[in-house]
């Protein structure tokens, strides 16, 4: 079967390890760009964005770049943003458990793990400033299997829109020639910060007019303090001076220092009048700036308080962060789209064919989540026959599964974790316990009527088994409860007398004789002859069916 990508353009896999759009000094994609940031104003600013709407973007290209460099504000929250989705962590979803479905996963999880990966889709990301970006894709075949060796950003001005539609991307060969994508060799990223045509949907369409009112603004705020404080230098000259003295004068008031100096007939006056509003303060500046910076930050993260310190107000902090991870998710969500379509499936089509289904990878921040509430919930259901998968219970957790002959964690004999009863350090005096072991448990036992019968017990356990008891071991606990029942009341009564385990060893080794264990033998003896009884009674029966 052929492959063909997106566009319907059949794939040339002879083409897919070769740079087919690098730079290249002397061509028409050099790497030297023009400044067209330089003196603009707004009829010329007005012109770049006409013709970038006609499909000639390249001075608009330039302009975002220039913003980029110049404005640290832009550069910042536009780089917060970009950041903020390309450090969240990469996920792959298996399409199902076929096993060549989890290899193909399994490949795309290894590739994940290179370090590049951060740098790589921080330049992707390019896109969410100028609407679009275009990287390409270098495939390897060194080890007889397709693997993309990296990805390589590329400048959007070597590429152009078909003129027809102004949406489907082409690029130029070196001599200027329009020429189509290459199947299965670019990512082609659209972030939209609003509806319409590649061209007209970046920030940076948002943020131009902003930067260039601002650079006017500091423009003017650095004249004035360049010149504020500065005495005006005024040179008076006689009627009969010629204009050979009248520009000497001029020039040696002026190399005093600044701007401020003039030349004026002796017989003329000027008056400098203030405007009483404004004075000498530099205010207005500021305050101009200031809010030229939040319309951008409004634009890029859709709020400002984490770039503006604003104390106080209804509007900051929590709710502005909660407004800024909307983004950061609309954006994680497209890029993952995005890399879905240009990248994993190409990649699993090269090495495996065609398939109908394909591992899907996410990009999403994890969300913090209760884990004993999660335990405290599943656990009821996994005691009443719930199945749980223990590999998604290990990935809640953060864990992963015990490799083969690997020491795990396991709980006390006869008990759970929570269950398992404190151990302290051994005594001084080197003394053991009943079991030879040099360790105190203690004995926080229920008193005899709070414990359950040993019947009761059996009863219970009865009722919540998936297979009832059978009788007899039902009526063995109802006739032995007594017995053992008078057994454990006389030890407890030797655990409370007596002052160490030492001590209690010792009654208990004087006291065995006379506990009552005569009457329970019998009780035993009884059920195990029952037992045996029964037991040839059904050999029997199945014999004879």
């Amino acid at each position: 079967m052929k492959l063909l990508d997106q566009w319907g353009r059949p794939v040339e896999k002879r083409i897919l390890t070769e740079e087919v759009s690098a730079a290249s000094i002397g061509s028409v994609r050099t790497p030297v760009t023009g400044y067209p940031a330089d003196g603009l104003t707004p009829d010329r600013l007005a012109g770049i964005l006409r013709a970038a709407d006609t499909g000639d973007a390249i001075q608009y290209l330039e302009l975002a770049e220039a913003i980029e460099e110049r404005d640290l504000h832009y550069s910042g929250v536009l780089g917060t943003r970009k950041r903020s989705v390309s450090q969240i962590g990469f996920s792959i979803e298996d399409a199902s458990d076929d096993p060549l479905q989890v290899k193909m996963a399994e490949r795309v999880r290894e590739w994940l793990r290179r370090d590049e990966l951060t740098d790589e889709v921080f330049d992707i990301l390019d896109a969410v400033g100028k609407g679009y970006s275009h990287t390409e894709i270098i495939w390897d075949t060194s080890e007889g299997q397709w693997n993309p060796a990296r990805l390589e950003y590329r400048d959007p001005r070597w590429f152009r829109f078909d003129r027809r539609d102004l949406t489907t991307p082409i690029m130029l060969s070196e001599h200027g020639q329009e020429m189509p994508y290459p199947a299965f060799k670019f990512i082609f990223a659209r972030m939209k910060a609003k509806s319409g045509l590649p061209l007209r949907s970046g920030i940076a369409r948002l943020a131009v007019w902003s930067w260039m009112f601002k650079a006017y603004t500091q423009r003017d705020w650095a004249i004035f303090t360049q010149t504020y404080g500065q005495p005006i230098r005024i040179g008076r000259y006689g009627q009969g001076a010629s204009a050979e003295d009248r520009n000497t004068l001029f020039r040696a008031v002026a190399n005093i220092g600044g701007d401020c100096a003039a030349i004026i007939p002796e017989s003329m006056r000027i008056e400098f009048v203030e405007s009483g509003n404004v004075g000498s303060s530099t205010d207005h500046y500021e305050s101009r700036c200031n809010w030229l910076d939040k319309q951008v930050s409004k634009a890029i993260l859709g709020q400002t308080s984490t770039t503006d310190a604003e104390v106080g107000g209804l509007g900051s902090g929590k709710e502005h962060r909660e407004v800024q991870k909307d983004i950061e998710t609309a954006d994680a969500i497209a890029l993952a789209a995005i890399l879905n379509r240009d990248l994993i499936r190409p990649w699993m089509q090269l090495e495996f064919g065609p398939q109908r289904d394909y591992p899907r990878l996410k990009i999403e921040r994890p969300e913090p989540e209760d884990l004993k509430a999660f335990t405290d919930a599943v656990t009821p259901l996994v005691d009443r026959g719930l199945r749980v998968s223990t590999s998604s219970v290990l990935s809640k957790f953060g864990l992963k599964e015990a490799a083969e002959g690997e020491s795990v964690l396991s709980p006390v004999a006869g008990k759970t974790a929570s269950e398992a009863p404190p151990v302290t350090s051994a005594p001084s005096d080197g003394g053991e316990d009943m079991a030879g072991s040099a360790v105190k448990y203690p004995f926080n036992t229920p008193t005899p009527s709070a414990r359950p019968t040993v019947a009761a017990q059996a009863q219970e356990g009865s009722a919540g088994h998936s297979e009832p008891f059978d009788p007899s071991v039902v009526r063995l606990a109802s006739e032995a409860a007594p017995l053992v029942g008078k057994m454990v009341e006389q030890i407890e009564a030797m655990m409370e007398a007596a002052g160490d385990l030492d001590e209690l060893h010792a009654m208990l080794t004087h006291a065995f004789p006379d506990i009552p264990i005569s009457d329970l033998a019998d009780v035993l003896g009884a059920a195990q002859t029952a037992a045996a009884a029964g037991g040839r009674a059904a050999v029997e029966d199945d014999a004879r069916d």
